[in-house]
């Protein structure tokens, strides 16, 4: 065999994805297509992001496109913006500027974990977790949310922490579910992560994958676990607040409340580390503009308008439903049980979704809420037919 056998293993939890997204791709060229799969941009992009950019666009020295490593001013911005919106005492040397979130997540499995660690991961959550893990020689083990209201399980959590774990990923608010977790959550989850890495005699750490913490709904606060548990690095993605993906721009922040040592250990690493994962740092320009960025946000209200539509309209049709409190999904189990056939019949009439089975839940389905108003209400009458007793 030529491919090693991590590579095997990662393509192997991720061919899921990659065979789903390519039988969508005909729809990404049909004007009428109604996709609601990825949390895509179906309008024009955000003035606040394109004048960002621009401004920063003509050179202002001969080393303006030269190589970057973490420019100062970004982590300055994003430093600033954490202490008011985290409420720590975050500083720029704890932030590692990072092409998206997927960079901030390569670079804490490079700092925190060595190859045959097993890393603990939410299920249902994100389909990139685990292909991941693989191909750095990670080993994922899955945690059950709850069933009903697919709030964090503690028990599930116990059950699954070894000697060899090292890193326990949280996602809050959470895709694909859209629950946001409250701070009492935190504060019983570091009571056990705090035990059992005393029983086991080694640090585990908490990986905060935070990419919608700032869309949320309904006026719900958030706290992040770093505030409860000093071990936690956390990752963020521009890419989700910006509706801009395909714009590469992220961070990894440490804890403020590390002890000093470790906290000065880890700042150190940082750039090294990213140089050895691959030149893990954004681009000049989107580093130049983030500054700005930290200010631009999608219109959440719009947003808010979009869920209370598709979700009133189909909890009304008699579907089975978990009311986002942040994200831009909505969550779902798929009339007669089987979200795979569900979502292929749907596709069939031109209206595109996602089976649970990219999350391991085979009966359930997500629906984005990036489409346009438009597009939903197009989209509604077919949705709601398809949950109809047949």
């Amino acid at each position: 065999m030529a491919m090693s056998a991590r590579a095997v293993a990662a393509k192997g939890s991720v061919d899921t994805v990659t065979t789903f997204f390519s039988s969508i791709q005909d729809a990404a060229g049909d004007p009428d297509a109604l996709d609601f799969t990825f949390g895509n941009p179906h309008e024009m992009a955000l003035p606040g992001l394109t004048n960002a950019m621009r401004a920063q666009l003509e050179p202002r020295s001969v080393d303006w496109f030269a190589y970057k490593t973490n420019e100062r001013p970004a982590q300055e911005a994003v430093s600033a913006g954490l202490r008011t919106e985290l409420a720590l005492d975050f500083e720029p040397d704890d932030i590692a500027m990072t092409q998206g979130a997927f960079g901030a997540i390569s670079l804490a499995l490079a700092m925190l974990a060595d190859a045959g660690d097993e890393v603990v991961i939410p299920v249902p959550g994100w389909f990139c977790y685990a292909p991941m893990l693989h191909a750095v020689n990670l080993v994922p083990v899955g945690a059950a949310l709850d069933p009903v209201d697919f709030s964090l399980d503690l028990d599930a959590i116990a059950r699954s922490l070894t000697p060899r774990t090292r890193v326990v990923i949280v996602n809050s608010p959470a895709n694909p579910t859209g629950r946001v977790y409250p701070k009492e959550t935190w504060d019983a989850l570091a009571e056990l992560l705090d035990e059992t890495s005393r029983r086991h005699g080694r640090r585990i750490w908490i990986l905060s994958d935070e990419p919608y913490r700032r869309i949320r709904f309904d006026g719900i606060g958030f706290t992040t676990p770093a505030a409860s548990y000093p071990w936690t690095v956390i990752d963020y993605s521009y890419g989700k607040v910006l509706l801009a993906p395909g714009q590469r721009l992220g961070y990894l922040a440490l804890s403020p409340l590390l002890p000093s040592a470790e906290r000065a250990e880890l700042r150190a690493a940082l750039m090294p580390l990213q140089l050895a994962i691959g030149w893990g740092f954004p681009d000049a320009l989107m580093q130049y503009s983030v500054p700005a960025l930290e200010g631009v946000s999608i219109d959440v209200a719009e947003l808010t308008r979009r869920r209370d539509r598709l979700y009133g309209a189909l909890r009304d049709a008699g579907y089975t439903l978990t009311r986002p409190e942040g994200t831009f999904y909505l969550w779902g189990r798929a009339p007669g049980g089987d979200g795979a056939a569900f979502c292929a019949a749907l596709a069939a009439r031109g209206v595109y979704l996602m089976p649970g089975t990219l999350f391991d839940q085979p009966e359930h389905f997500r629906i984005s809420l990036t489409p346009t108003m438009d597009m939903i209400e197009r989209a509604l009458p077919t949705l709601v037919e398809a949950g109809e007793p047949g």
